[in-house]
């Protein structure tokens, strides 16, 4: 069976989730892989720029590196990034056919789909000095927690994934927070709770808080080059001091030719996307918009969108809604019913974009995979 059959098989999100599952199959291929020396990226927000942003660096000073993120937007390899590209179709099923020989039928056809591409990771990489991994939406009982590591590297904390994390800060820090084992390098958090549930339950551990508005110099002058918001000032203040920790001679100026598709990414002159999806992107796209734009919007279910949109009503100056292809999506009508409370003008996207308006494309990853995909038509 190939990967994409595999793979097709498996429902991406599930109600209830099997934690000793991925232990199994991970001491299972334990002894048949060379385990890279792996930092594991844990948080709600950033996760993805901070982990490309050190496997850039080191990428760019020689190291062999490989970055494990989640999901992805138009094509399945944008999740195993190799030395500044995404893997090639054939290293992915090379490493497939390797891992499906190992794991037994019943264990593999058990696993979620991000456990089997968390493991598949594993092969994928086995050759790299180090590999960059970020988790799901959990910490403790993440498939990508079962993998020993060097240093965990902690992104801002906020109230996500209610369901399976808790309903509250502490609740869901903790539960991330619990991915630490020896060393964690923890970016600037919102909340001050974070701080304290790190330093309660990560007492045996080395914690290195990094402090906001302490930057190196450099990363202003690249920031203000590359238009980055504050959220990405901070993030790569976090990789740096990442690196710092780990011994690693970087570049700094490596981080003039970073970028990811969907971290406020520059489509176009006049269009930027982003995936953020919480309240948390919100207030950090809202710092980062100067004037307002027409906003490409949609959003998951169960996600604030009224408070989203609330929050960002001033920096809007038309929304318009793009259809995304997700059962979790919200239904319309209750997202127009929160539009005309909040007296925002709103119509639907038809595809066509005005040279002389700037855009923002915003709400998740199918909001952006949606907009890419009529725009590249």
């Amino acid at each position: 069976m190939s990967l994409d059959e595999l793979l097709g098989d498996k429902p991406l999100y599930y109600t209830v989730i099997d934690h000793e599952r991925i232990k199994n199959a991970f001491n299972i291929v334990r002894p048949f892989i060379v385990i890279p020396k792996v930092i594991q990226i844990v948080g709600t927000n950033g996760k993805g720029s901070t982990g490309r942003m050190i496997a850039h660096m080191m990428s760019k000073s020689g190291i062999n590196v490989g970055h494990y993120t989640s999901p992805h937007i138009l094509k399945f390899n944008e999740r195993y990034w190799l030395n500044g590209d995404d893997c090639e179709d054939l290293k992915l099923e090379v490493a497939h056919e390797r891992l499906s020989k190992i794991l037994p039928n019943d264990i593999s056809d058990g696993l979620s789909y991000f456990e089997y591409t968390t493991l598949l990771a594993l092969f994928v990489f086995e050759d790299c000095e180090y590999l960059v991994l970020e988790a799901g939406m959990g910490g403790e009982f993440d498939a990508t927690t079962v993998i020993p590591k060097i240093l965990s590297v902690i992104t801002p904390i906020d109230i996500d994934h209610e369901a399976f994390l808790g309903n509250d800060i502490c609740s869901i820090a903790t539960t991330k927070l619990k991915s630490i084992d020896k060393i964690a390098v923890i970016a600037p958090q919102i909340h001050s709770e974070v701080v304290a549930v790190a330093r309660e339950i990560s007492m045996n551990a080395r914690l290195i808080f990094v402090e906001k508005n302490r930057y190196k110099d450099e990363i202003f002058d690249i920031a203000f080059e590359n238009s980055w918001g504050a959220y990405l000032i901070d993030n790569a203040n976090t990789a740096c001091t990442a690196l710092d920790i780990l011994g690693i001679t970087y570049d700094i100026n490596a981080l003039k030719s970073w970028s990811m598709k969907g971290r406020y990414f520059q489509y176009a002159p006049n269009i930027r996307i982003d995936v953020g999806h919480n309240l948390l992107a919100a207030k950090a796209i809202y710092e980062i918009i100067k004037e307002p734009v027409t906003l490409v919007y949609n959003s998951l279910e169960d996600k604030p969108y009224a408070e989203i949109l609330k929050l960002l009503k001033p920096k809007i100056k038309e929304l318009l809604i793009i259809d995304i292809d997700t059962q979790r999506a919200v239904d319309t009508d209750k997202l127009i019913q929160a539009l005309e409370d909040l007296k925002i003008n709103y119509r639907s996207f038809n595809g066509c974009i005005d040279s002389s308006e700037n855009y923002l494309v915003f709400g998740s990853f199918s909001v952006v995979e949606a907009f890419l995909k009529i725009m590249d038509r």
